[in-house]
């Protein structure tokens, strides 16, 4: 099958960083599904490991974690799904990506793709709708519905990829009053058109931005990059027992200045369930299925931002050069071998 791969750790203006390659398609067995890859989306992981992570000595790595196809073969102990059907996923940051042709990725990750979206549209959702779904029901444990108390969010760098479903999933499925933070006037309007309550600057201090919104506190923050940068207005401007979750990695983070507040700090990492095969693993496999019908219902939209074409290593090493300059807006998707 045809794939893209690498074995050394190399600047993306390295033709050797992502390499057009064939390997052997996988076999099946358990839980996996063989999947057909249709379409595929880049994302700020894939650049993160392409420059940490090398290959094993002769072996190649093959990067991807979001993907839309067709199941070609199922292992024995497959029971959701059946050979033809249309999955979308983001697969195990511990097995081969998407980069390929052909995919193995267990049942209880994967969900039945949206009806309504194209292949392209589909692929450039799963990794920030699973992370922001995680973030807002399992780790802050917002309570569905919209008779719930009405309760404030911050959604710092709220412009992104997460940040764009986030948004959205809180505005349909919660009570919450949204407060995104961006810092362009393109982004700005993003927001806006996305539905959130209050847009703040976060290139001004977070407390005083709050206040000119007439907001003195809020109980939920959600940070999605620069967190360390932020952290002591966010200190400022959430609650007493808020909550604080984020999905970056700053070099250094004051736990302690978390404690006079009592305020509860939840890291997410969407790979966590794959990765250890936690005991509610196919809760992935639920979200993806109920995220797939509030898509159909016309609830929720597609992120998706530019279409590179197909899926080979000339139009990956563009992509990740985008993302590696940080001026991607939405979703960058490729499709087809």
């Amino acid at each position: 099958m045809k794939a893209i791969g690498y074995q050394q750790s190399l600047p993306i203006s390295d033709e050797l960083s992502l390499q057009d390659i064939s390997l052997p398609i996988p076999q099946v067995s358990g839980r996996d599904l063989l999947v057909e890859v249709h379409a595929v989306s880049v994302n700020p992981v894939d650049t993160k490991v392409r420059t940490r992570v090398e290959a094993a000595e002769g072996q190649w790595k093959v990067l991807g974690w979001d993907a839309t196809g067709v199941i070609k073969a199922t292992g024995a102990d497959v029971s959701h799904f059946s050979v033809g059907d249309r999955v979308w996923y983001a697969g195990d940051i511990s097995r081969p990506g998407s980069y390929a042709q052909y995919q193995l990725v267990d049942e209880r990750i994967a969900g039945f793709a949206p009806e309504s979206l194209s292949d392209a549209e589909s692929a450039a959702l799963p990794l920030t709708a699973i992370t922001a779904w995680e973030l807002l029901f399992d780790r802050l444990q917002v309570p569905v519905g919209k008779g719930a108390d009405d309760k404030t969010l911050l959604v710092i760098g709220a412009a992104g990829g997460v940040g764009s479903i986030l948004i959205q999933l809180a505005r349909r499925l919660t009570n919450l009053t949204v407060i995104g933070s961006a810092s362009r006037t393109e982004t700005n309007q993003w927001l806006k058109n996305l539905g959130v309550h209050h847009v703040i600057n976060h290139r001004k201090p977070l407390s005083e931005e709050l206040a000119n919104a007439s907001i003195a506190e809020v109980d939920y923050v959600v940070s999605l990059t620069h967190t360390g940068d932020h952290l002591a207005e966010i200190i400022k401007s959430i609650k007493p027992q808020g909550k604080l979750a984020l999905i970056d990695d700053p070099e250094n983070l004051d736990v302690l200045a978390l404690k006079q507040k009592s305020i509860s700090l939840h890291w997410e990492f969407m790979f966590t369930r794959s990765l250890f095969e936690t005991e509610d693993m196919a809760a992935q496999h639920k979200l993806l299925n109920e995220l797939a019908e509030l898509i159909d219902k016309g609830l929720i939209k597609t992120t998706l931002g530019q279409h590179f074409g197909k899926i080979n290593a000339q139009n990956l090493r563009k992509a990740h050069a985008l993302i590696e300059s940080q001026s991607a807006k939405g979703k960058i998707v490729l499709e087809g071998f």
